[in-house]
């Protein structure tokens, strides 16, 4: 099992319910796929450092999380598929 941190952005046009969601969506991926979720950081609505389709700004959320080496690739294929993620990364926590 290896560490892994990733963050996405959700399109501003959400509701709150929406985006709750749709981060609980992501979380499931995580768990279902046998990963261990270590913290949940919401970080809000925030304005983008530059625009990315015509969408200035977007809702944060920083997830770590424990997971075996496949897991990320079908949590990016999952991220790939939604429509309301505006950006995302996973990446390795070297901690």
């Amino acid at each position: 099992m290896r560490k892994y941190e990733t963050i996405f952005i959700l399109h501003p046009s959400l509701d709150e319910e929406a985006f709750k969601a749709n981060v609980e969506k992501f979380k499931g991926v995580i768990e279902n796929g046998g990963g261990v979720i270590e913290n949940v950081d919401l970080w809000g609505k925030r304005k983008l450092a530059y625009e990315i389709n015509k969408v200035g700004e977007g809702y944060y959320t920083l997830i770590h999380f424990t997971a075996g080496p496949e897991l990320p690739k079908e949590l990016d294929r999952v991220f790939r598929i939604t429509d309301t993620v505006v950006r995302h990364i996973i990446v390795k926590d070297e901690k």
